[in-house]
């Protein structure tokens, strides 16, 4: 069951030990959600076959990792049983927590395609996928991810559901969408994600998201509540600078072909599973604002300012709205924008190893609920990989010698 992937650093012994343990645990965390001992024993189930061996983990093979004699069991969990998906995603942020938390860490907001066949699976339709490259028959998933110094998970996640599905009462009650639902745009839903974490106390100091989400009410949010941010913007998004600033002003791609080429410092932005993921890179900042501004209750000055990416390999650029305390440097900047490398980390080995694309259901909530026991399953392999991966207390000769005299 327990993958080389999910053990790099901890002994077979203690990784073991620590599945165990961890299992026994989320799964008595989650029983208070069911009022049924037999739905609760069902999900437990549920998580077995997500964290099984099985490459795909369909219906069928959940239950027959689970002994059951069809997938009856597991189907009813996700569509018919009665319980609540977003007290769910409450618990796995709060688990997550536990062991990820840290103050610097940063909120990494992105979306990932579920390729669908047919038009009654919720939210599914025509749409583009960077998961395909292309616009396809797919739905879109839109997620949070809490990346820090201790590992990454995810602690929250919306289905997008296109024009085309709120605008059709029909189509929207056939798939048991709550009747209040109205349609939200992309960067609403990432908005959204983001004031939940904050209500819930979630320590962060950043956002990093790429162009989808990189201008409107998500900046101004993050301003006012004090909140760094690296957001991705097209080439051809306006800036310009204030006094006090260097002069610049023009669509981002216009101002990176005008910099002088002794700008550029070459920057890793964490490390991949190639290596150091180098880049050439630039900052300008543009202009210095009080926080007050956006805030009464908030004091100190923060920069505005472009980071731009260039790739060594092709000279692609990449661009990149940041709002931070002044004084901040370049290497700060591009550290948080490599955190978004850990989402699209999160989103393969979900897909590839627990099954976050596997889901049969065609309804709201079974989306729901198959997506957050998915995201349970990969923060618990996170707390794991940390703990594992942690170094084991030094050794107290006195209180080992005063245990073995004990009877």
């Amino acid at each position: 069951m327990i993958r080389r992937s999910w053990m790099a650093g901890g002994s077979i012994e203690t990784t073991l030990e620590l599945w165990a343990s961890s299992l026994r645990d989320v799964k008595a965390r989650i029983a208070p959600l069911f009022t049924q001992a037999r739905v609760a024993a069902s999900a437990g189930l549920f998580l077995d076959g997500l964290l099984g061996d099985e490459r795909r983990k369909t219906g069928w093979m959940r239950a027959e990792a689970a002994g059951d004699p069809g997938p009856w069991r597991q189907q009813a969990l996700l569509g018919r049983g009665r319980w609540d998906a977003d007290a769910l995603r409450d618990l796995v942020r709060d688990y997550a927590m536990e062991t990820l938390a840290d103050p610097d860490a940063v909120l990494v907001v992105d979306e990932t395609g579920f390729l669908k066949q047919g038009k009654a699976s919720c939210g599914v339709g025509r749409q583009y996928t960077g998961s395909a490259g292309k616009i396809t028959n797919c739905q879109i998933g839109v997620f949070a991810a809490y990346v820090s110094r201790h590992g990454h998970a995810f602690i929250d996640r919306a289905l997008y559901l296109p024009k085309a599905w709120t605008g059709d009462a029909d189509r929207m009650a056939a798939a048991h969408v709550p009747a209040q639902t109205a349609f939200s745009t992309k960067p609403a839903l990432a908005l959204a994600m983001i004031g939940r974490a904050m209500a819930a106390g979630v320590p962060f100091d950043w956002v990093a998201a790429d162009s989808v989400y990189g201008v409107g009410d998500i900046e101004i949010a993050l301003r006012r509540a004090g909140k760094g941010y690296v957001l991705g913007v097209n080439a051809n998004h306006h800036f310009g600078s204030w006094i006090g600033k260097p002069p610049v002003a023009g669509t981002a791609e216009e101002i990176a072909g005008a910099l002088d080429p002794a700008l550029w410092k070459r920057l890793s932005a964490g490390t991949g599973t190639k290596g150091e993921r180098l880049h050439d890179w630039v900052y300008c900042e543009l202009a210095d604002l009080e926080a007050a501004e956006y805030d009464e209750s908030r004091s100190g000055l923060w920069t505005r300012g472009l980071l731009i990416r260039k790739n060594i390999a092709d000279g692609a650029l990449a661009f990149f709205s940041t709002w931070c305390p002044a004084g901040t440097d370049i290497a700060t900047l591009v550290r948080v924008e490599g955190h978004r490398w850990a989402i699209e980390d999160g989103f393969e080995t979900a897909k590839n190893e627990l099954g976050l694309d596997h889901n049969e259901t065609r309804s709201w909530h079974g989306w729901l609920r198959h997506v957050s026991l998915v995201m349970l399953a990969f923060a618990m392999m996170a707390a794991i990989r940390h703990r594992a991966n942690a170094a084991p207390p030094p050794k107290n000769t006195r209180t080992a010698q005063l245990k073995l005299t004990q009877p």
